[in-house]
């Protein structure tokens, strides 16, 4: 084949994507073909629908069967190149001035005849130079093939990872909404239940104070009897021998059946908190650690303590102080009372001992505390001073410090209900945890 047959011949066997010979040739639906790998990389790349590169008709199918009779033409055509480019010095072997025809499997080098024939070659496999070249192009095609199929599996994990992260992203959006939305549930139900609490207060306080009203009204009716009483019998002394010998001993001294009015204890009920322990103890650390010390008084502990003895205690303490002092954040601990009847808790900020008591004033303390004088419990508070008309917590009270937002709280762990929370002031200290339990 003479060099214009052959170039022409070759031309009608070029892909027009990669303008190279055929390699895997497919037909679409137009008629016009390309090498597989070439087309599946331009509609890889390009957009739907799928069109033919080189007259954009529309092609429906995504795959096509190879071309078998394009695909031989192809390979006679590469050989008629590799034949024509025999005559080159490149491909002419030096010792034996004769076209290197062969290629050996063993060394993967080029050989002419009289070279596969020597000792060094002749045990080795050889074969034709076109044979070998389109055994080496199937292997690559079907290392290409196996490629491809990876990518497309790929691809559908792509799309399924890339539906994923879309549907996640949306339901985070949602999510966020849902929460929210609860939040603000809850916020109603809290809002709910705040006024039930404060309706109930009202209801309770008003009762309280009827009754308080009722029983000053009654002592005073007692006391304004005893006064006329102690006239009479005043009268009765004056009266002349004779007169007061003759007056009934029952008569206005009989004070049996008079009752004496009891006095009103004003002590709230206490009402439970939806859920606080449970968000109070994301505050709770880990350990806060005591220091442990035995005192025979607590002396002065609170300046003016409302319905409290100025003096100290009669009866050794166990006093117990954090190993260290808060600056920030918000914090969160439980101490057991229940074995105690005079108790002191909270915080403060410094702490003065001497060998037989300890000293704290009141403007460095934000206390809790619990004295019995004679039967009854009396429940206060300090800064300010402010006696608590609650029920006495009996087991374990939890301490609530919000230090950035200056405040103190108190809680009755038992009935999940608030004792005491302080009004917000800037601290400028360090505070740390204290106990105080007087020995039984």
């Amino acid at each position: 084949m003479d060099s214009d047959t052959l170039q022409v011949f070759q031309s009608e066997l070029t892909c027009s994507i990669c303008m190279n010979c055929f390699l895997d040739p497919v037909t679409i639906d137009c008629g016009h073909s390309f090498c597989r790998p070439c087309l599946s990389l331009c509609w890889e790349e390009g957009q739907t629908p799928r069109s033919c590169p080189e007259c954009r008709g529309v092609s429906e199918r995504p795959d096509f069967q190879t071309n078998i009779v394009l695909n031989r033409l192809a390979s006679l055509a590469r050989q008629a190149r590799a034949a024509h480019d025999h005559s080159s010095e490149e491909q002419v072997c030096v010792t034996h001035q004769e076209a290197k025809g062969l290629f050996c499997e063993a060394d993967q080098s080029l050989l002419c005849g009289p070279c596969s024939e020597r000792p060094e070659h002749a045990a080795h496999s050889h074969s034709p130079i076109h044979r070998a070249a389109e055994e080496s192009r199937e292997k690559l095609l079907k290392r290409m093939s196996s490629l491809w199929k990876m990518r497309e599996e790929l691809q559908i994990s792509l799309n399924q990872e890339a539906s994923t992260t879309q549907s996640f992203e949306d339901y985070v959006a949602l999510r966020k909404v849902m929460i929210k939305l609860e939040y603000q549930r809850m916020l109603l139900l809290f809002r709910e239940e705040e006024q039930l609490h404060l309706e109930a207060l009202e209801r309770e306080a008003k009762e309280i104070c009827e009754q308080l009203k009722g029983s000053v009204f009654r002592m005073t009716q007692y006391r304004e009897s005893l006064k006329e009483m102690y006239r009479e019998l005043m009268e009765m002394c004056h009266k002349p021998d004779t007169e007061l010998l003759q007056v009934r001993k029952e008569g206005p001294t009989d004070l049996s059946q008079m009752q004496k009015p009891q006095p009103v204890n004003p002590e709230l009920p206490s009402w439970p908190v939806s859920g606080f322990l449970h968000m109070l103890n994301n505050f709770r650390g880990k350990s806060y650690p005591f220091l442990p010390e035995m005192f025979p008084c607590l002396s002065h502990y609170i300046d003016d303590h409302p319905g409290a003895s100025r003096q100290p205690w009669g009866r050794a303490c166990a006093v117990s102080w954090g190993a260290r002092g808060f600056t920030s954040g918000r914090h969160y601990w439980e101490l057991d009372v229940a074995l105690s009847s005079n108790w002191v808790l909270g915080v403060c900020k410094s702490i003065f001992t001497r060998d037989t008591s300890i000293s704290i004033g009141a403007e460095e303390a934000f206390f809790l505390c619990s004295t019995k004088v004679n039967s009854q419990y009396i429940l206060s508070t300090t800064s300010p001073p402010l006696v608590q008309f609650v029920k006495r917590p009996l087991g374990r009270i939890g301490v609530f410090l919000d230090y950035d937002n200056g405040t103190v709280s108190f809680y009755d762990v038992f009935r999940s209900s608030l004792i005491y929370s302080s009004l917000p002031s800037a601290f400028s200290s360090p505070l740390i945890p204290f106990l105080c339990l007087q020995a039984p």
